[in-house]
């Protein structure tokens, strides 16, 4: 492990990055002394993270509300099996990995939901923001935060065999709400529950977005602005142009309407899991072991890193320290929040 204090004489793991006259010297040292944030560390962010762990960039804040499932094994790159057994929330097992892959690179984890609440502290201090959620809810949050602060972002989403992707630079380029204006409609679009995901799609996109975190980074203008939209199974590629908005209720009039929701959904379903995650209204900070004691009386509790888990004969719930919990084996929201109310409380 070659550390902070790597010796003058040690190889340069980054001299083919370096020698790239659209890199050179100046530019690694612009990464290294760079701060991203990784919104969502599942499939696109996990392979966002490794790439720009590899390439160095200084420190990389990862925030995700999810742990670890077999299910995510195919797509998931920075996690295995028995992370999914253990069940580790994945911004923890996704450090610990990233941690061996580069000493170099400084891993701040915060296993929290993204919501109106604690977004601008995520982004604050951080120089680019990478997109790897899975809903447009949270993306719109991100492009809101990002304008308001200027912070540039990249929007990235793959669904079945294609993928898309745009940079989003404050009062320069087009927004997210520029290029849809208003969130889907529940049911009007598919989803990965319904159409699957190609694990090659996400690698494609996934290396567009840390391309253009790496060319921002060092300074690089873009040559053209708009949408990227990719099928790599039919082997095609689109480029279209988008303009801003000249009505865009974001960028062009200031009105953060997502930013500043008073409070984020109760609950929501999870993409590709069939769980529900319940939220509670107001930040927490659970104190786990007087709830694991608490929890004990009621069915058999396991310790999974900073996670608890639930098992009872109603169900089953991964905890978080923020108070959310996941509900395993139920699409029923209104059973989800009944078995949270009974167990951890209201």
């Amino acid at each position: 492990m070659l550390g902070k204090d790597r010796a003058a004489n040690a190889p340069d793991r980054y001299l083919r990055q370096r020698i790239l006259p659209e890199i050179g010297d100046s530019g690694q040292e612009k990464l290294r002394k760079s701060t991203i944030l990784i919104a969502g560390c599942g499939a696109i962010g996990g392979l966002q993270a490794e790439l720009l762990t590899r390439a160095g960039v200084g420190k990389i804040r990862i925030a995700d509300r999810d742990f670890v499932d077999i299910s995510n094994l195919h797509r998931q790159v920075l996690f295995n099996e028995q992370d999914a057994a253990d069940r580790l929330a994945k911004v923890e097992a996704a450090a610990r990995k990233l941690r061996s892959i580069n000493s170099d690179v400084e891993i701040e984890p915060h296993a929290v939901d993204i919501t109106p609440r604690n977004i601008e502290s995520l982004i604050d201090g951080v120089d680019f923001v990478l997109d790897g959620t899975d809903n447009f809810e949270t993306r719109y949050l991100i492009n809101d935060a990002c304008i308001k602060h200027g912070k540039t972002w990249v929007y990235g989403g793959v669904i079945a065999t294609t993928g898309m992707v745009m940079l989003v630079e404050p009062r320069i380029g087009p927004c997210l709400r520029c290029l849809v204006p208003d969130p889907p409609s529940p049911g009007s679009i598919p989803t990965c529950d319904t159409s699957g995901v190609l694990n090659t799609a996400v690698g494609v996109v996934s290396s567009f977005q840390a391309t253009a975190a790496i060319r921002a980074l060092c300074g690089t203008v873009p040559d053209r602005r708009g949408l990227i939209h990719v099928d790599p199974w039919t082997l095609s590629f689109d480029f279209f142009k988008i303009e801003r908005d000249s009505n865009c209720p974001c960028c062009i009039q200031d009105k953060f309407e997502f930013l500043e929701s008073k409070r984020t959904s109760w609950t929501a379903a999870l993409c590709g899991r069939n769980s529900v995650q319940v939220s509670p209204p107001t930040d927490l900070l659970i104190d786990m072991s007087a709830l694991r004691a608490r929890l004990d009386k009621a069915g058999r509790v396991e310790k999974t890193g900073l996670l608890l888990r639930f098992i009872s004969e109603e169900g089953e719930m991964v905890i978080f320290p923020d108070g959310r919990a996941i509900i395993m084996e139920t699409t029923d929201e209104a059973k989800a929040r009944g078995l949270y109310a009974r167990y951890i409380g209201t």
